[in-house]
Protein backbone atom coordinates (compact mmCIF):
# COMPACT_ATOMS: atom_id res chain seq x y z
CA UNK A 1 0.00 0.00 0.00
CA UNK A 2 2.85 2.35 0.89
CA UNK A 3 4.50 1.64 -2.49
CA UNK A 4 1.23 2.40 -4.28
CA UNK A 5 0.91 5.70 -2.42
CA UNK A 6 4.49 6.61 -3.36
CA UNK A 7 3.74 5.90 -7.00
CA UNK A 8 0.59 8.08 -6.89
CA UNK A 9 2.46 10.94 -5.24
CA UNK A 10 5.26 10.64 -7.75
CA UNK A 11 2.83 10.82 -10.67
CA UNK A 12 0.86 13.75 -9.24
CA UNK A 13 4.04 15.61 -8.43
CA UNK A 14 5.74 14.95 -11.71
CA UNK A 15 6.86 18.10 -13.56
CA UNK A 16 5.11 16.98 -16.75
CA UNK A 17 1.71 16.94 -15.08
CA UNK A 18 2.30 20.04 -13.01
CA UNK A 19 3.16 21.87 -16.23
CA UNK A 20 0.07 20.60 -18.06
CA UNK A 21 -1.79 23.56 -19.58
CA UNK A 22 -4.94 24.83 -17.94
CA UNK A 23 -7.89 25.35 -20.25
CA UNK A 24 -9.85 28.31 -18.96
CA UNK A 25 -12.88 29.87 -20.55
CA UNK A 26 -11.84 32.80 -22.74
CA UNK A 27 -13.83 36.01 -23.20
CA UNK A 28 -12.48 38.59 -25.65
CA UNK A 29 -14.34 41.91 -25.48
CA UNK A 30 -13.50 44.14 -28.44
CA UNK A 31 -14.74 47.73 -28.35
CA UNK A 32 -15.14 49.73 -31.55
CA UNK A 33 -13.31 53.07 -31.94
CA UNK A 34 -12.43 53.21 -28.23
CA UNK A 35 -9.40 55.40 -27.58
CA UNK A 36 -6.54 54.87 -25.15
CA UNK A 37 -7.68 57.87 -23.12
CA UNK A 38 -11.39 57.02 -23.11
CA UNK A 39 -11.14 55.04 -19.86
CA UNK A 40 -11.03 56.68 -16.45
CA UNK A 41 -8.27 54.24 -15.45
CA UNK A 42 -6.20 55.81 -18.24
CA UNK A 43 -6.89 59.46 -17.61
CA UNK A 44 -10.50 60.27 -18.51
CA UNK A 45 -11.61 62.57 -15.70
CA UNK A 46 -15.06 63.87 -16.62
CA UNK A 47 -16.86 60.53 -16.38
CA UNK A 48 -16.10 57.14 -14.85
CA UNK A 49 -15.80 53.76 -16.58
CA UNK A 50 -16.35 51.99 -13.28
CA UNK A 51 -16.70 48.42 -14.51
CA UNK A 52 -13.74 48.56 -16.90
CA UNK A 53 -11.66 50.19 -14.17
CA UNK A 54 -12.55 47.27 -11.91
CA UNK A 55 -11.45 44.86 -14.61
CA UNK A 56 -8.14 46.73 -14.87
CA UNK A 57 -7.66 46.73 -11.10
CA UNK A 58 -8.17 42.97 -10.98
CA UNK A 59 -5.82 42.22 -13.89
CA UNK A 60 -3.06 43.68 -16.03
CA UNK A 61 -3.44 47.03 -17.75
CA UNK A 62 -1.10 47.38 -20.71
CA UNK A 63 0.12 50.88 -21.50
CA UNK A 64 1.53 49.62 -24.82
CA UNK A 65 -1.36 47.46 -25.97
CA UNK A 66 -2.13 47.64 -29.68
CA UNK A 67 -4.42 46.55 -32.44
CA UNK A 68 -2.68 46.16 -35.79
CA UNK A 69 -4.77 48.48 -37.95
CA UNK A 70 -6.49 51.81 -37.42
CA UNK A 71 -9.72 50.61 -39.02
CA UNK A 72 -12.00 47.80 -38.04
CA UNK A 73 -12.12 45.10 -40.72
CA UNK A 74 -8.32 44.61 -40.95
CA UNK A 75 -7.92 44.46 -37.16
CA UNK A 76 -10.65 41.84 -36.86
CA UNK A 77 -9.14 39.86 -39.71
CA UNK A 78 -5.75 39.85 -37.98
CA UNK A 79 -7.18 38.90 -34.60
CA UNK A 80 -8.99 35.87 -35.99
CA UNK A 81 -6.23 34.70 -38.37
CA UNK A 82 -3.00 35.82 -36.69
CA UNK A 83 -1.91 37.33 -40.02
CA UNK A 84 -1.31 41.01 -40.79
CA UNK A 85 -4.21 42.17 -42.95
CA UNK A 86 -1.97 43.97 -45.45
CA UNK A 87 -0.75 40.55 -46.60
CA UNK A 88 -4.21 39.67 -47.94
CA UNK A 89 -6.03 41.62 -50.64
CA UNK A 90 -9.58 42.71 -49.88
CA UNK A 91 -9.17 43.17 -46.13
CA UNK A 92 -9.92 46.90 -46.07
CA UNK A 93 -13.14 48.19 -44.51
CA UNK A 94 -15.85 45.92 -45.87
CA UNK A 95 -18.67 47.64 -47.81
CA UNK A 96 -22.34 46.75 -47.34
CA UNK A 97 -23.14 43.25 -48.66
CA UNK A 98 -19.45 42.29 -48.97
CA UNK A 99 -18.71 38.58 -49.45
CA UNK A 100 -16.92 36.60 -46.75
CA UNK A 101 -13.33 37.76 -46.30
CA UNK A 102 -12.16 34.79 -44.18
CA UNK A 103 -13.01 31.67 -46.17
CA UNK A 104 -13.45 28.08 -45.01
CA UNK A 105 -10.11 26.32 -44.74
CA UNK A 106 -8.24 29.37 -43.46
CA UNK A 107 -6.87 28.55 -39.98
CA UNK A 108 -8.54 30.73 -37.37
CA UNK A 109 -8.37 31.25 -33.63
CA UNK A 110 -11.94 30.00 -33.04
CA UNK A 111 -11.22 27.00 -35.25
CA UNK A 112 -8.13 26.18 -33.21
CA UNK A 113 -10.09 26.40 -29.96
CA UNK A 114 -13.03 24.47 -31.39
CA UNK A 115 -10.66 21.68 -32.35
CA UNK A 116 -9.41 21.62 -28.76
CA UNK A 117 -12.90 21.01 -27.41
CA UNK A 118 -14.05 24.57 -26.80
CA UNK A 119 -17.54 25.86 -27.47
CA UNK A 120 -17.11 28.99 -29.58
CA UNK A 121 -19.34 31.99 -30.28
CA UNK A 122 -19.15 35.49 -31.73
CA UNK A 123 -21.82 37.92 -30.60
CA UNK A 124 -21.91 41.53 -31.77
CA UNK A 125 -20.46 43.33 -34.76
CA UNK A 126 -18.98 41.19 -37.53
CA UNK A 127 -17.92 43.38 -40.50
CA UNK A 128 -15.87 40.65 -42.16
CA UNK A 129 -18.23 39.91 -45.03
CA UNK A 130 -20.73 37.11 -45.48
CA UNK A 131 -21.66 34.67 -48.21
CA UNK A 132 -20.09 33.71 -51.50
CA UNK A 133 -18.67 35.93 -54.28
CA UNK A 134 -22.00 37.70 -54.75
CA UNK A 135 -22.26 38.59 -51.07
CA UNK A 136 -24.91 37.44 -48.61
CA UNK A 137 -28.23 36.15 -49.88
CA UNK A 138 -30.19 37.80 -47.11
CA UNK A 139 -33.41 35.85 -47.58
CA UNK A 140 -31.77 32.42 -47.66
CA UNK A 141 -29.25 30.47 -45.62
CA UNK A 142 -26.08 32.59 -45.55
CA UNK A 143 -22.79 30.80 -46.09
CA UNK A 144 -19.91 30.98 -45.78
CA UNK A 145 -19.86 32.89 -42.52
CA UNK A 146 -18.65 32.56 -38.93
CA UNK A 147 -20.09 29.05 -38.60
CA UNK A 148 -17.78 27.92 -41.42
CA UNK A 149 -14.55 29.24 -39.89
CA UNK A 150 -14.66 27.86 -36.36
CA UNK A 151 -17.61 29.40 -34.53
CA UNK A 152 -20.35 27.10 -33.22
CA UNK A 153 -22.73 30.01 -32.84
CA UNK A 154 -23.09 33.61 -33.95
CA UNK A 155 -25.54 36.41 -33.26
CA UNK A 156 -24.42 39.35 -35.31
CA UNK A 157 -24.80 42.78 -36.71
CA UNK A 158 -23.64 41.76 -40.20
CA UNK A 159 -21.53 44.81 -41.10
CA UNK A 160 -21.39 47.96 -39.00
CA UNK A 161 -24.41 49.94 -37.95
CA UNK A 162 -23.85 52.90 -40.26
CA UNK A 163 -24.09 50.44 -43.17
CA UNK A 164 -27.26 48.64 -44.22
CA UNK A 165 -29.10 46.41 -43.34
CA UNK A 166 -30.09 46.84 -39.68
CA UNK A 167 -30.88 43.18 -38.93
CA UNK A 168 -29.47 40.38 -36.79
CA UNK A 169 -27.84 37.30 -38.26
CA UNK A 170 -28.36 34.24 -36.06
CA UNK A 171 -26.04 31.45 -37.19
CA UNK A 172 -26.93 31.28 -40.91
CA UNK A 173 -30.19 33.20 -41.17
CA UNK A 174 -31.58 36.69 -40.60
CA UNK A 175 -33.58 36.63 -37.38
CA UNK A 176 -37.35 37.25 -37.58
CA UNK A 177 -37.33 37.68 -41.36
CA UNK A 178 -40.77 37.51 -42.95
CA UNK A 179 -40.54 35.59 -46.25
CA UNK A 180 -43.30 37.79 -47.62
CA UNK A 181 -41.16 40.89 -47.04
CA UNK A 182 -37.69 39.98 -48.34
CA UNK A 183 -34.63 42.16 -47.84
CA UNK A 184 -33.26 43.75 -50.98
CA UNK A 185 -29.98 45.63 -51.21
CA UNK A 186 -29.91 48.20 -54.03
CA UNK A 187 -26.94 49.72 -55.81
CA UNK A 188 -28.90 52.96 -56.32
CA UNK A 189 -31.93 54.67 -54.82
CA UNK A 190 -34.70 52.13 -55.46
CA UNK A 191 -37.55 54.60 -55.97
CA UNK A 192 -38.29 58.29 -55.98
CA UNK A 193 -40.05 58.17 -52.62
CA UNK A 194 -37.44 55.98 -50.90
CA UNK A 195 -36.55 57.79 -47.64
CA UNK A 196 -32.97 59.09 -47.57
CA UNK A 197 -31.02 61.48 -45.43
CA UNK A 198 -30.76 63.85 -48.36
CA UNK A 199 -34.47 64.03 -49.13
CA UNK A 200 -35.83 63.91 -45.60
CA UNK A 201 -33.08 65.49 -43.56
CA UNK A 202 -35.53 67.39 -41.41
CA UNK A 203 -37.10 64.17 -40.17
CA UNK A 204 -33.87 62.69 -38.77
CA UNK A 205 -33.38 62.30 -35.04
CA UNK A 206 -29.62 62.38 -35.66
CA UNK A 207 -28.32 64.48 -38.55
CA UNK A 208 -25.42 63.45 -40.82
CA UNK A 209 -22.32 65.55 -41.52
CA UNK A 210 -20.74 63.66 -44.42
CA UNK A 211 -21.83 60.52 -46.24
CA UNK A 212 -24.29 58.45 -44.20
CA UNK A 213 -27.22 60.02 -46.02
CA UNK A 214 -28.87 57.17 -47.84
CA UNK A 215 -31.51 54.80 -46.42
CA UNK A 216 -33.22 56.02 -43.25
CA UNK A 217 -33.97 53.52 -40.48
CA UNK A 218 -35.01 54.43 -36.95
CA UNK A 219 -34.60 58.14 -37.75
CA UNK A 220 -30.95 57.70 -38.78
CA UNK A 221 -29.68 57.63 -42.37
CA UNK A 222 -27.06 55.04 -43.33
CA UNK A 223 -24.58 54.06 -46.03
CA UNK A 224 -26.36 52.04 -48.70
CA UNK A 225 -29.86 51.40 -49.95
CA UNK A 226 -32.20 48.64 -48.82
CA UNK A 227 -35.86 47.81 -48.66
CA UNK A 228 -37.92 45.11 -46.97
CA UNK A 229 -37.20 43.07 -43.87
CA UNK A 230 -39.28 45.39 -41.71
CA UNK A 231 -40.06 42.76 -39.06
CA UNK A 232 -36.38 41.78 -38.83
CA UNK A 233 -35.02 45.28 -38.26
CA UNK A 234 -33.73 46.23 -34.81
CA UNK A 235 -33.78 49.50 -32.89
CA UNK A 236 -30.31 51.00 -32.40
CA UNK A 237 -30.95 51.75 -28.75
CA UNK A 238 -31.48 48.05 -27.99
CA UNK A 239 -28.31 46.57 -29.54
CA UNK A 240 -26.10 46.46 -26.46
CA UNK A 241 -28.65 44.90 -24.11
CA UNK A 242 -29.62 42.30 -26.69
CA UNK A 243 -26.00 41.24 -27.19
CA UNK A 244 -25.41 41.03 -23.44
CA UNK A 245 -28.52 38.89 -22.96
CA UNK A 246 -27.56 36.57 -25.80
CA UNK A 247 -23.99 36.27 -24.47
CA UNK A 248 -25.06 35.47 -20.92
CA UNK A 249 -27.60 32.90 -22.11
CA UNK A 250 -24.95 31.25 -24.28
CA UNK A 251 -22.36 31.17 -21.49
CA UNK A 252 -24.87 29.57 -19.14
CA UNK A 253 -25.56 26.66 -21.50
CA UNK A 254 -23.41 23.51 -21.45
CA UNK A 255 -21.04 24.86 -18.77
CA UNK A 256 -19.17 21.57 -18.48
CA UNK A 257 -17.12 22.47 -21.56
CA UNK A 258 -14.70 25.41 -21.77
CA UNK A 259 -15.91 28.22 -24.01
CA UNK A 260 -14.54 31.02 -26.15
CA UNK A 261 -16.75 34.10 -26.48
CA UNK A 262 -15.81 36.92 -28.85
CA UNK A 263 -18.02 39.79 -27.66
CA UNK A 264 -17.68 42.38 -30.44
CA UNK A 265 -19.25 45.56 -29.06
CA UNK A 266 -20.36 48.41 -31.32
CA UNK A 267 -19.65 51.23 -28.87
CA UNK A 268 -18.57 53.96 -29.45
CA UNK A 269 -18.81 53.57 -33.27
CA UNK A 270 -21.27 55.70 -35.23
CA UNK A 271 -24.17 56.03 -35.27
CA UNK A 272 -23.87 56.58 -31.54
CA UNK A 273 -27.38 55.95 -30.31
CA UNK A 274 -27.13 54.39 -26.84
CA UNK A 275 -30.16 53.22 -24.91
CA UNK A 276 -32.22 56.03 -23.39
CA UNK A 277 -30.99 55.21 -19.89
CA UNK A 278 -27.45 56.24 -20.92
CA UNK A 279 -28.33 59.32 -22.97
CA UNK A 280 -27.10 62.50 -21.30
CA UNK A 281 -25.18 60.62 -18.60
CA UNK A 282 -21.78 62.00 -19.67
CA UNK A 283 -20.67 65.57 -20.44
CA UNK A 284 -19.48 64.93 -24.00
CA UNK A 285 -22.58 63.85 -25.89
CA UNK A 286 -23.62 60.51 -27.29
CA UNK A 287 -20.04 59.36 -27.95
CA UNK A 288 -19.12 59.13 -24.29
CA UNK A 289 -22.68 58.13 -23.36
CA UNK A 290 -21.98 55.12 -25.58
CA UNK A 291 -18.75 54.46 -23.69
CA UNK A 292 -20.78 54.33 -20.47
CA UNK A 293 -23.06 51.82 -22.19
CA UNK A 294 -19.99 49.75 -23.11
CA UNK A 295 -18.88 49.95 -19.48
CA UNK A 296 -22.30 48.60 -18.45
CA UNK A 297 -21.91 45.71 -20.91
CA UNK A 298 -18.56 44.78 -19.37
CA UNK A 299 -20.08 44.89 -15.90
CA UNK A 300 -22.98 42.65 -16.92
CA UNK A 301 -20.64 40.08 -18.46
CA UNK A 302 -18.38 40.08 -15.40
CA UNK A 303 -21.41 39.79 -13.10
CA UNK A 304 -22.55 36.76 -15.09
CA UNK A 305 -19.15 35.10 -14.62
CA UNK A 306 -19.40 35.75 -10.87
CA UNK A 307 -22.97 34.45 -10.67
CA UNK A 308 -22.07 31.30 -12.60
CA UNK A 309 -19.07 30.74 -10.31
CA UNK A 310 -16.59 30.68 -13.19
CA UNK A 311 -14.73 33.99 -12.81
CA UNK A 312 -11.64 32.16 -11.59
CA UNK A 313 -11.87 29.80 -14.56
CA UNK A 314 -12.11 32.55 -17.18
CA UNK A 315 -9.46 34.66 -18.91
CA UNK A 316 -10.93 38.01 -19.96
CA UNK A 317 -9.29 40.26 -22.55
CA UNK A 318 -10.56 43.76 -23.29
CA UNK A 319 -9.27 45.61 -26.35
CA UNK A 320 -10.36 47.92 -29.17
CA UNK A 321 -10.30 47.54 -32.95
CA UNK A 322 -8.75 50.97 -33.54
CA UNK A 323 -8.36 54.39 -32.03
CA UNK A 324 -10.95 57.14 -31.56
CA UNK A 325 -12.63 59.53 -33.95
CA UNK A 326 -14.95 62.43 -33.22
CA UNK A 327 -16.96 63.40 -36.31
CA UNK A 328 -17.24 60.19 -38.30
CA UNK A 329 -20.29 61.15 -40.29
CA UNK A 330 -22.97 62.16 -37.78
CA UNK A 331 -23.77 65.33 -35.83
CA UNK A 332 -23.85 63.72 -32.39
CA UNK A 333 -22.11 66.39 -30.32
CA UNK A 334 -18.77 64.61 -30.11
CA UNK A 335 -16.86 67.65 -31.36
CA UNK A 336 -18.97 70.39 -29.88
CA UNK A 337 -18.99 68.84 -26.41
CA UNK A 338 -15.43 67.51 -26.40
CA UNK A 339 -14.04 70.04 -23.94
CA UNK A 340 -10.72 68.94 -22.49
CA UNK A 341 -11.29 65.22 -22.97
CA UNK A 342 -8.38 63.53 -24.79
CA UNK A 343 -9.82 60.39 -26.34
CA UNK A 344 -6.42 59.17 -27.56
CA UNK A 345 -4.70 60.08 -24.31
CA UNK A 346 -1.22 61.54 -24.87
CA UNK A 347 -0.96 60.15 -28.40
CA UNK A 348 -1.24 61.78 -31.82
CA UNK A 349 -3.75 60.57 -34.37
CA UNK A 350 -6.70 58.29 -34.10
CA UNK A 351 -8.87 56.16 -36.35
CA UNK A 352 -7.49 56.00 -39.94
CA UNK A 353 -4.01 57.05 -38.76
CA UNK A 354 -0.75 55.12 -38.33
CA UNK A 355 0.38 57.45 -35.59
CA UNK A 356 0.11 55.97 -32.10
CA UNK A 357 -3.44 57.15 -31.44
CA UNK A 358 -4.67 55.01 -34.31
CA UNK A 359 -3.56 51.66 -32.93
CA UNK A 360 -2.35 52.07 -29.34
CA UNK A 361 -5.61 51.36 -27.59
CA UNK A 362 -7.01 50.00 -24.30
CA UNK A 363 -5.76 46.49 -23.57
CA UNK A 364 -6.55 44.65 -20.34
CA UNK A 365 -6.33 41.03 -19.20
CA UNK A 366 -7.93 39.49 -16.13
CA UNK A 367 -7.92 35.94 -14.80
CA UNK A 368 -8.95 35.95 -11.15
CA UNK A 369 -6.63 33.97 -8.95
CA UNK A 370 -4.06 33.50 -11.73
CA UNK A 371 -3.07 36.94 -13.01
CA UNK A 372 -1.42 39.17 -10.45
CA UNK A 373 -2.90 42.69 -10.81
CA UNK A 374 -0.59 45.38 -12.10
CA UNK A 375 0.41 47.66 -14.95
CA UNK A 376 2.69 46.50 -17.78
CA UNK A 377 4.70 48.48 -20.31
CA UNK A 378 5.29 45.41 -22.50
CA UNK A 379 4.16 45.62 -26.13
CA UNK A 380 1.25 43.27 -26.85
CA UNK A 381 -1.23 43.26 -29.72
CA UNK A 382 -4.57 41.73 -30.62
CA UNK A 383 -2.91 39.71 -33.39
CA UNK A 384 -0.97 37.84 -30.69
CA UNK A 385 -4.03 36.24 -29.13
CA UNK A 386 -3.84 33.40 -31.67
CA UNK A 387 -0.35 32.16 -30.74
CA UNK A 388 -0.67 33.07 -27.06
CA UNK A 389 -3.95 31.26 -26.51
CA UNK A 390 -2.65 28.25 -28.43
CA UNK A 391 0.26 28.21 -25.99
CA UNK A 392 -2.08 28.62 -23.02
CA UNK A 393 -4.14 25.52 -23.85
CA UNK A 394 -1.21 23.49 -25.19
CA UNK A 395 -2.31 23.20 -28.82
CA UNK A 396 0.04 23.36 -31.77
CA UNK A 397 -0.55 25.88 -34.55
CA UNK A 398 -0.89 24.39 -38.06
CA UNK A 399 2.16 24.84 -40.26
CA UNK A 400 2.01 28.19 -42.05
CA UNK A 401 -0.87 29.50 -39.95
CA UNK A 402 -0.88 32.65 -37.79
CA UNK A 403 2.45 33.66 -39.29
CA UNK A 404 2.48 37.13 -37.70
CA UNK A 405 1.16 36.15 -34.27
CA UNK A 406 3.70 36.04 -31.42
CA UNK A 407 3.43 33.97 -28.27
CA UNK A 408 3.43 36.64 -25.57
CA UNK A 409 1.44 34.56 -23.08
CA UNK A 410 3.74 35.32 -20.16
CA UNK A 411 3.31 39.05 -20.68
CA UNK A 412 -0.47 38.70 -21.08
CA UNK A 413 -0.61 36.84 -17.78
CA UNK A 414 1.54 39.48 -16.10
CA UNK A 415 4.32 37.08 -15.22
CA UNK A 416 7.43 38.89 -13.92
CA UNK A 417 10.25 39.19 -16.46
CA UNK A 418 8.14 37.94 -19.39
CA UNK A 419 8.53 40.06 -22.51
CA UNK A 420 6.07 41.22 -25.11
CA UNK A 421 6.61 41.86 -28.80
CA UNK A 422 9.97 42.96 -30.11
CA UNK A 423 8.50 44.66 -33.19
CA UNK A 424 5.07 45.62 -34.52
CA UNK A 425 3.70 46.78 -37.87
CA UNK A 426 0.77 49.18 -37.78
CA UNK A 427 -1.38 49.87 -40.85
CA UNK A 428 -4.33 52.06 -41.70
CA UNK A 429 -7.08 50.73 -43.93
CA UNK A 430 -4.49 49.06 -46.15
CA UNK A 431 -5.12 50.75 -49.48
CA UNK A 432 -2.95 53.83 -48.95
CA UNK A 433 0.32 52.09 -48.11
CA UNK A 434 0.72 53.97 -44.82
CA UNK A 435 2.53 52.06 -42.09
CA UNK A 436 3.91 52.52 -38.62
CA UNK A 437 6.71 50.29 -37.37
CA UNK A 438 7.67 50.05 -33.71
CA UNK A 439 10.69 48.26 -32.35
CA UNK A 440 11.60 49.00 -28.75
CA UNK A 441 11.55 52.71 -28.09
CA UNK A 442 11.70 53.63 -31.78
CA UNK A 443 8.79 54.25 -34.13
CA UNK A 444 9.20 54.68 -37.88
CA UNK A 445 6.28 56.11 -39.85
CA UNK A 446 6.07 55.48 -43.60
CA UNK A 447 3.40 57.34 -45.54
CA UNK A 448 3.52 56.03 -49.09
CA UNK A 449 0.44 58.15 -49.83
CA UNK A 450 2.28 61.30 -48.78
CA UNK A 451 -0.58 62.24 -46.49
CA UNK A 452 -1.84 61.48 -43.01
CA UNK A 453 -5.52 61.42 -42.12
CA UNK A 454 -6.93 62.46 -38.76
CA UNK A 455 -3.55 63.61 -37.43
CA UNK A 456 -5.18 65.40 -34.50
CA UNK A 457 -8.24 63.47 -33.35
CA UNK A 458 -9.81 66.45 -31.58
CA UNK A 459 -10.41 68.18 -34.92
CA UNK A 460 -12.52 67.15 -37.84
CA UNK A 461 -11.14 64.52 -40.18
CA UNK A 462 -8.52 66.13 -42.38
CA UNK A 463 -5.83 64.99 -44.76
CA UNK A 464 -2.48 66.61 -44.01
CA UNK A 465 0.68 66.42 -46.10
CA UNK A 466 3.55 64.73 -44.29
CA UNK A 467 7.04 63.47 -45.16
CA UNK A 468 7.22 59.92 -46.43
CA UNK A 469 9.38 58.86 -43.48
CA UNK A 470 9.45 60.07 -39.89
CA UNK A 471 11.22 58.67 -36.83
CA UNK A 472 10.16 59.12 -33.22
CA UNK A 473 11.51 58.14 -29.81
CA UNK A 474 8.37 56.93 -28.03
CA UNK A 475 10.03 56.84 -24.61
CA UNK A 476 10.86 60.54 -24.68
CA UNK A 477 8.18 61.65 -27.13
CA UNK A 478 5.04 59.47 -26.94
CA UNK A 479 3.06 62.18 -28.73
CA UNK A 480 5.29 61.88 -31.85
CA UNK A 481 5.99 65.60 -31.97
CA UNK A 482 9.72 65.62 -32.86
CA UNK A 483 10.95 63.91 -36.03
CA UNK A 484 14.43 62.44 -35.43
CA UNK A 485 14.94 61.04 -38.94
CA UNK A 486 17.92 63.26 -39.74
CA UNK A 487 19.42 63.06 -36.25
CA UNK A 488 19.31 59.24 -36.09
CA UNK A 489 20.15 58.15 -39.65
CA UNK A 490 21.50 54.71 -38.68
CA UNK A 491 18.42 53.82 -36.65
CA UNK A 492 16.17 55.12 -39.41
CA UNK A 493 17.92 53.19 -42.17
CA UNK A 494 17.88 49.95 -40.22
CA UNK A 495 14.17 50.31 -39.53
CA UNK A 496 13.40 51.24 -43.13
CA UNK A 497 15.08 48.06 -44.31
CA UNK A 498 13.29 45.88 -41.79
CA UNK A 499 9.90 47.41 -42.60
CA UNK A 500 10.55 46.84 -46.30
CA UNK A 501 11.25 43.18 -45.53
CA UNK A 502 7.91 42.90 -43.76
CA UNK A 503 5.58 44.91 -46.02
CA UNK A 504 7.54 45.39 -49.24
CA UNK A 505 9.60 48.35 -50.46
CA UNK A 506 7.91 51.75 -50.81
CA UNK A 507 6.65 52.37 -54.34
CA UNK A 508 8.09 55.19 -56.41
CA UNK A 509 6.10 58.38 -56.19
CA UNK A 510 4.77 59.84 -59.43
CA UNK A 511 5.20 63.47 -60.26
Amino acid sequence: MRCLLCIVLAIVGSPALLAAPRRPNIVVIMADDLGWGDLSCQGASTYQTTQIDRLAAEGVRFTSGYCTASTCTPTRYSLLTGVYAFRTAGTGVAPPAAPAIILPGVPTLPGLLQGAGYRTAVIGKWHLGLGGPGGPQWNEEIAPGPIDIGFDHCFLLPTTNDRVPQVYLQDRRVLNLDPADPIRIHANKPSGDHPTGLDRRGSLKMDWTHGHNQTIHNGISRIGFYTGGERARFRDEDLAAEWVKRSVDWMEADRDRPFFLFFAAHEPHVPRMPHERFQGKSPHGFRTDSILELDWCVGELMAALDRLGIAEDTLVVLCSDNGPVMDDGYADGALEKLGGHRAAGPFKGGKYSVYEGGTRTPFLTRWKGTIRPGVSTEVVATIDLFASLASLIGVGIPVGAASDSMDVLGALLGEPGEKGRTELVQQDNGSSGNFGFRTGRWKLVRHDSGAARNVIVERKLATTKVPRFQLFDLEKDPGETTDLLERQPEVAEKMKQRLAELVGPPPERKG
